[in-house]
């Protein structure tokens, strides 16, 4: 049995590993331009594909037949070749929507939910959200409700975000503050990389439940993998699943003090996990042209921290990195979303005495007493989890790695 995603320009997709998971069948990536769109589904030899961006709504005039679903939404994204040949269009999208508002927790029954975007998938979520008892207003640039006349709308209970914006690799915009709705209970984006959007981090800094959108994806291949086999599948794989693309997908991140033992940790976790270690160090000095005792003693600590900052921009946003720190990244708060857009930040803490200075131009200026109390509460700002370094390498990697394995 072949099957596959259909899409224009396809990239990287976890799509494959998620049906690998799914089912014993072959799946496959099919990048088709407009114009084969029809040859390919007439004659491809699949036996079932998702769709993505741009067909969902190309195909359905090539389909013989739609599911009840799919025709209420307007929209395709799980096709199925019968044995007459036909092709039957279907919508598991609606299914892993409903699945993430279940598992996030937020209600939505009797609340209004502000719905931004009017794409096929605002579409979709917007008749799975009436259908779970919301109020739904969709926020687009055009029409009567849009970003221009959001006070309208300050009493919404739930944000829900369909658009791209925030998407890998324009991170770090929102589609609106957040600030801006003082009754909201919830916030749910179907954006899935980097795992916190900018919408999603203002949400958490405002302890607001949140989700992402990966949950969705593997719950509407979860249903769509059924379609494919005819089997149904437990909903517990939903969760095996998601676990484990998740803890793939996020970047570990080590911060702490100059000399703490983040490299020889970070060369540990990436032995262990088969990951790419990235030395941030020599990235910077890459970028800057010149070593890092060179940039203080020419430029200063602003521009050393500005080139620090250039290069976390650019690892943080991505994917299964291990990625120990230097040791004052802390004290730039601009740093912090960046690292943790994609990632889950471990302090690793070291007894003072045992924290050597040579070759470390802060260290040797400040008592490393002096420059602890300076960072000790950015540290503790930025961590997920404190992590004592003071046993054996292979304990920290072992306390790291059980932290990791209980996140849900």
């Amino acid at each position: 049995m072949i099957c596959g995603l259909l899409g224009r320009k396809l990239g990287h997709s976890y799509s494959p590993q998620i049906h690998q998971e799914l089912g014993n069948y072959s799946y496959q990536l099919f990048e088709k331009e407009p114009e084969e769109l029809e040859d390919f589904l007439r004659h491809g030899g699949f036996s079932g594909v998702n769709v993505t961006i741009p067909y969902k709504k190309d195909v359905i005039p090539l389909l013989d037949e739609l599911s009840p679903t799919a025709r209420e939404i307007g929209s395709v994204n799980t096709i199925l070749r019968r044995p007459d040949g036909s092709l039957y269009g279907h919508n598991t999208d609606y299914y892993g929507f409903t699945s993430l508002v279940k598992k996030s927790g937020v209600s939505v029954d009797g609340k209004k939910v502000l719905v931004l975007g009017s794409g096929g998938t605002s579409n979709m979520a917007v008749k799975a959200l009436e259908n779970l008892g919301a109020r739904v207003i969709v926020i687009s640039r055009r029409g009567p409700n849009h970003y221009g006349n959001l006070e309208l709308h300050q009493n919404a209970a739930v944000i829900v975000n369909t658009t791209p914006v925030g998407m890998y690799p324009n991170t770090g915009a929102a589609p609106l503050n957040l600030k801006s709705f003082p009754r909201l209970e919830g916030v749910l984006d179907v954006v899935y990389n980097p795992a916190r959007t900018q919408l999603l981090l203002e949400a958490e800094a405002l302890g607001l439940p949140h989700e992402n959108g990966l949950w969705m994806l593997v719950a509407q291949a979860k249903e769509a993998a059924e379609c494919f086999t005819g089997h149904s599948i437990c909903d517990s794989e939903i969760a095996r699943i998601h676990h484990k693309l998740s803890g793939q997908m996020q970047n570990i991140v080590l911060i702490g003090m100059p000399g703490c033992g983040k490299s020889t940790i970070a060369s540990l976790l990436a032995e262990k996990l088969g990951r790419k270690q990235v030395d941030l160090d020599a990235e910077v000095e890459a970028a800057a042209g010149k070593s890092i005792p060179e940039i203080f003693a020419q430029e200063g600590e602003d521009a050393f921290r500005d080139w620090e900052t250039k290069v976390l921009e650019h690892y943080g946003k991505q994917s299964s990195l291990i990625l120990p720190t230097g040791g004052g990244c802390v004290t730039r708060q601009r740093n912090y979303p960046l690292l943790h857009q994609n990632g889950t930040i471990f302090w690793l803490k070291r007894n003072l005495s045992l924290l050597p200075t040579e070759g470390r131009p802060l260290s040797q200026r400040s008592r490393v007493q002096d420059l602890y109390a300076a960072r000790k509460s950015l540290y503790s700002a930025f961590a997920d989890e404190v992590v004592d370094n003071n046993g054996t390498p292979e304990e920290t990697l072992r306390q790291i790695l059980s932290y990791l394995e209980a996140q849900p």
